[in-house]
């Protein structure tokens, strides 16, 4: 039977369960001692699986002997991933888990406010001796100090601050007040030589928090005991999740002008730990699972609120959180959740054959001697036992209640070497993963935004390997010559993918722009809304000039503005599309020049609201060839409307002007009247001019009102016949 414990963060799982976990700040309590345990000397790493997303998987593995503890040390900063992700095995049907403690992590400055002297802060000699008043104390004083006893017995009164005479200069001085059985007496701090406390608790206090701060300098380890209990011989395991660098892959592309080009590739992995790792199963997985961090290490301590009396409080507002609805699965989620369990475990990579795949490939291939059949055939056998290993699901149900369903978190492909890995600590080391050949077809790759003069040599690159290729350089050789470098990202199999190597210096391309035009193509009117649809046309000339002896095939990338509505005319159309670019295939023979022209086009729309005060915008879709005869007609119409508007607006602006200077001069008429006499004959005159005025004003107010309703009138008639204008 296997008996498995997850140790997780939560305190009621672990309840559950029934695994104890004890912090101590100084030492970790052993389990009650109902058997002596047998510390087990060492718990080696038997098994590794390294992902590409910073974390790894390490199996420790070992047998014991009935009751054994079992010590580990790890760095404090794998701690929280340790709480989080450990898994402990028993591999018994009388076997169990009985403990696993470790150093704790409480804040060191809590700590030191709970002895009876906080010496948080750096206190000085004077801060101490106040936290300790009434303490009693045994105060030797220095030799040279004047009038002073040498042994002084008292209780702590406080420390104050005195002004006493130095010489000339008048300074602050320390002074410890003490009861002492003939009084009160007053020591100068700076003329102690040394202090003791009477009182041995407070000796104790004193120096445990001595202790603390010194076991707090050594923060580099901390210690991890685990306690199994029970009978005989038999196999234990822990594995955890920590930090861990990412392994990394590189690769070396062998291009040869009669074969295929042969791809080798490496995997980099480090062992950062600080031990050796001998015969350990290695896996090398490609995914990113999820991977965080989360202070479970630490302990953490929260604000409670302040509850008044019954009596007293009032009701406070509560806040609820949202409920999480629980629903049984549906039909069709059953159905795929019993297809994924039926599915096979991660497929195991192939064994890598000897670098170089056989007789007849080139000297660059054969950098590794060939393995005999039988040697091939015991690495096939350890990493399809070791695959199907990986593949098994862990029970962890067996011994602990489920508390959650899992559930698939994507896609893996891991590669499962072939054989023991033997890496010492803190060394890397590179493994061969692949030696394949692969499909490639040479292409010249032009970009302007790369290179504005020359294409880039490289390759239109097949994954005919049947495995996932990891992100990473290449390191290209034409033969057994170095060509240059480029880098590739993840690829799966079949997936084609365009790398460059280096700059084409034989080809040349210059891009420049064409007949590049827009024109006004369709007008059309409904409900006093006109649209026009406008035809841009944009050419791309590319001038190309092949100056080597080599026939070229030359990719030109161009952009990709699909989005914005462009559209390829012409006789030359893209062969492929990626998500920023189209790309042109193009052959050019040697010593031979072309020019290669790309044209798009795109239609862009434009409506306007007519309204009365766009005039200038009507005369102008009459203009347009592209209108209708029925449209223009009917915007003739609304001219002659506007027309009719306008007259009126003018009529009421005359009539408004001509009221306006009779009223100015009426102004003056009435000062002249109060100025001259009443019997003159000026004041006569200007009396008929006003008479003559006023009824001039009255029939100007008359056709005034008259004017301005026919404004209205034939504004009204105007905007409702452009509202609706259609055609």
């Amino acid at each position: 039977m296997n008996n498995m414990y997850w140790l997780a963060p939560s305190i009621g799982a672990a309840a559950m369960t029934g695994i104890m976990v004890t912090k101590d700040v100084f030492s970790a309590p052993e389990p009650p001692a109902r058997t002596e345990l047998k510390a087990v000397s060492s718990l080696p790493i038997s098994r590794v699986l390294l992902f590409s997303s910073g974390v790894a998987h390490f199996n420790r593995s070992a047998e014991i002997q009935g009751d054994a503890r079992i010590d580990l040390t790890f760095p404090e900063q794998d701690i929280n991933d340790l709480i989080k992700s450990m898994v402990l095995q028993d591999f018994s049907e009388k076997g169990r888990v009985s403990a696993v403690t470790y150093d704790s992590h409480e804040p060191i400055d809590r700590t030191l406010k709970s002895f009876a002297i906080n010496l948080n802060g750096n206190p000085t000699f004077a801060n101490i001796l106040t936290q300790a008043r009434g303490e009693k104390v045994e105060v030797v004083m220095q030799q040279t100090a004047v009038g002073q006893p040498g042994t002084i017995n008292g209780s702590i009164i406080g420390v104050e601050r005195q002004k006493q005479t130095v010489g000339k200069e008048i300074v602050d001085v320390e002074v410890l007040n003490l009861w002492c059985a003939e009084g009160v007496r007053s020591v100068k701090l700076n003329e102690t030589q040394r202090l003791r406390f009477s009182n041995p608790v407070i000796e104790n206090e004193f120096r445990r928090a001595l202790e603390t701060l010194s076991l707090a300098h050594d923060t580099q380890k901390k210690a991890v005991s685990l306690h199994f209990t029970g009978e005989g011989k038999r196999k234990v395991q822990v594995g955890y999740v920590i930090e861990s660098p990412i392994w990394k892959t590189s690769y070396r592309l062998v291009l040869d002008k009669k074969d295929k080009p042969f791809l080798q590739g490496w995997a980099i992995v480090e062992n950062p730990t600080d031990e050796d790792w001998t015969d350990v199963e290695m896996s090398l997985v490609s995914g990113r699972p999820i991977s965080f961090k989360m202070d479970l290490y630490n302990p953490l301590f929260i604000a409670r609120p302040l509850v008044e009396p019954e009596l007293f409080a009032s009701l406070r507002p509560p806040t609820y959180s949202g409920a999480m609805a629980k629903h049984a699965p549906s039909d069709e989620m059953a159905a795929e959740y019993k297809r994924n369990a039926q599915k096979p475990g991660l497929a195991a990579a192939p064994p890598a054959p000897g670098f170089g795949g056989g007789a007849g490939k080139g000297e660059a291939r054969g950098m590794q001697p060939q393995m005999d059949a039988q040697e091939k055939q015991d690495r096939l056998r350890y990493a399809n036992d070791l695959a199907n290993k990986l593949q098994d699901k862990m029970a962890v149900g067996r011994s602990v209640p489920s508390v959650a369903t899992a559930s698939a978190l994507g896609d893996y492909f891991q590669y499962v070497i072939d054989q023991p890995v033997n890496l010492g600590r803190q060394k890397s080391a590179l493994l061969p993963i692949i030696n394949k050949d692969v499909d490639a077809t040479r292409v010249s790759i032009y970009n302007p935004g790369v290179q504005a003069k020359h294409p880039l040599l490289g390759l239109k690159f097949k994954n005919s390997t049947g495995m996932n290729l990891s992100q990473g350089p290449i390191t290209v050789f034409e033969g057994s010559t170095y060509a240059g470098d480029t880098r590739v990202l993840d690829l799966q199999p079949n997936e084609e993918r365009l790398v460059s190597y280096a700059i084409d210096l034989g080809t040349e391309v210059s891009v420049k722009n064409g007949n590049n035009s827009s024109r006004i193509t369709k007008v059309k009117a409904v409900k006093g809304i006109v649209s026009s649809e406008t035809l841009i046309r944009e050419e791309k000339v590319y001038d190309i000039s092949n100056r080597s002896e080599t026939d070229r095939k030359l990719l030109i990338e161009h952009p990709n503005r699909k989005g914005q509505g462009f559209l390829f005319v012409g006789a030359n159309k893209p062969a492929e599309e990626a998500a920023e670019v189209f790309r042109f295939e193009i052959p050019v023979a040697a010593k031979k020049d072309l020019s290669y022209t790309v044209t798009e086009e795109r239609t862009q729309g434009a409506s306007i609201t007519l309204t009365n005060g766009q005039e200038n915008q009507i005369r102008f879709f009459l203009s347009l060839n592209e209108a209708s005869p029925a449209l223009k007609a009917k915007l003739s119409e609304a001219l002659g409307l506007k027309a009719k508007f306008d007259d009126v607006r003018r009529e009421i602006t005359t009539i408004t002007i001509r009221i306006q200077t009779i009223t100015t001069d009426q102004n003056r008429i009435r000062q002249n009247l109060r100025e001259v006499p009443k019997d003159s004959e000026a004041y006569t005159r200007y009396l008929k001019k006003f008479d003559d005025q006023e009824t001039e004003m009255d029939d100007l107010h008359g056709k005034l009102k008259v004017q301005q309703e026919l404004e209205h009138a034939t504004r009204v008639t105007y905007e409702n016949f452009l509202t609706n204008i259609s055609d």
